[in-house]
């Protein structure tokens, strides 16, 4: 079965600089309502591959496919599958928010009178109907992030790209466009790509993940299946000679990176329990400072992935010993 996206060889140049190196990756079950996390930090290439799907930019070798059809070659044919909400705002600001879908309904095909009837039926399904009357640039910024998620699905794409939808949003909302997004794949079966700097929203509604830096994609992971791995993750700070730590974490079946320091990351297979690290530091005559567990696993991943390894925000369970943080 054809996937959602393929990408084969794809290298993209903007001016002098190539922005996409050589990138292959295959996203999604063509059909099967996927939401695909594209993670990264600033400058990874983000932006110019979705912008390379939606056919703005031609690559100078290798090829991008969306529902099986080239972006370069049949770009209308990947426009009429394809939703796009863009992280900044593109609205005419003195248009009512059911005219502006309208038109939006239009240009992707659908007829006049249908355009209108969805545009309705999408404001209410975001929770913008008792406002669908007003000219979108009295919205505040929740309602606009929702205008533009209304204008990205009202024609029903295959394919929905959202670039940062929860940006600027207060909790509520956010959860509220996590819901909305939720619902799109799984029972609309839209298919998602969902680019954030949010681990956690990430995580809440995406079935894969894609992690790219400097323009190249460095990891990509099945988060149901890490998520039934039931793996644990374990910052650890170790005094003395610690460099057949790593060697005998390996033996037990534990993947273990050193930021230096005494300090370590390391990911627990199921089998593995805190003890079994304890009975290690024993037997290597290692005194502990600090051992810290938890299962963020989008956060491990990323950072092992992109090699950017200083402590970040995160919910975790800490076990000081001999020592302060």
């Amino acid at each position: 079965m054809p996937s959602v996206i393929e990408i084969d060889n794809l290298k993209v140049m903007l001016g002098r600089r190539e922005i996409l190196k050589g990138i292959s990756c295959r996203l999604g079950i063509s059909g099967a309502g996927k939401a695909i996390g594209l993670l990264g930090p600033n400058g990874a290439g983000k932006s110019t591959l979705i912008q390379t799907l939606l056919g703005f930019h031609q690559p100078i070798s290798g090829s991008a496919r969306v529902m099986g059809y080239d972006c370069h070659r049949q770009v209308r044919q990947v426009r009429s599958r394809i939703g796009y909400m863009p992280e900044s705002d593109s609205f005419i600001g003195n248009m009512t928010a059911v005219s502006f879908l309208r038109l939006m309904g239009e240009i992707s095909g659908l007829p006049r009178e249908v355009a209108l009837e969805k545009a309705h039926e999408t404001l209410f399904h975001v929770g913008l109907g008792e406002a669908r009357y007003r000219p979108l640039g009295t919205y505040s910024l929740g309602m606009k992030q929702m205008a533009k998620l209304a204008q990205a699905i009202v024609h029903g794409p295959e394919l929905v790209i959202l670039d940062e939808p929860t940006n600027g949003l207060d909790p509520q909302a956010r959860q509220r466009m996590l819901k909305l997004v939720r619902e799109m794949k799984e029972d609309h079966g839209m298919n998602v790509v969902l680019c954030s700097h949010l681990l956690g929203d990430v995580e809440q509604v995406c079935d894969e993940v894609v992690i790219m830096k400097d323009g190249l994609v460095v990891h990509q992971a099945d988060l149901e299946a890490e998520r039934k791995s039931n793996r644990r993750f374990v910052e650890l700070e170790v005094a003395g000679d610690d460099s057949t730590l790593a060697a005998n974490l390996a033996a037990l079946g534990a993947d273990a990176l050193s930021e230096g320091g005494g300090r370590w990351r390391i990911v627990m297979p199921a089998q593995l329990e805190i003890s079994d690290l304890w009975q290690v530091m024993a037997k290597l005559d290692l005194p502990v400072r600090k051992l810290t567990h938890r299962r963020d696993t989008l956060e491990e991943i990323f950072l092992k992935a992109v090699g950017h390894l200083q402590r970040t925000p995160g919910e975790a369970k800490e076990v000081v010993v001999n020592g302060s943080l």
